[in-house]
């Protein structure tokens, strides 16, 4: 345990940074289960709309240094490519 002060606050800053970073990780798999789960029942229109969705909270993420640039262009490619596949 820490015993300067300033040490002691950084503790409860991370705390509160690493909940922040959890619950935006969060908000984002989620989003893109949705895209998994439409693309497995074949609706192609829920899918794009909930891409569109993912998109913009995978760009949030990748703002506020939750994810780093290049993966966060991976994630996006890879899931317009499942969409745009659907027939």
């Amino acid at each position: 345990m820490a015993n300067i002060k300033s040490a002691k606050k950084r503790i409860l800053v991370i705390e509160k940074k690493t909940l922040r970073n959890k619950m935006i990780k969060s908000r984002t798999k989620t989003e893109i289960k949705k895209i998994h789960k439409a693309i497995e029942n074949g609706n192609k229109e829920e899918a794009k709309v909930a891409l569109a969705v993912a998109l913009r909270q995978i760009d949030k993420a990748t703002s506020k240094g939750i994810y780093h640039k290049n993966n966060a262009a991976r994630k996006k490619s890879r899931l317009t490519t499942l969409v745009n596949k659907i027939a």
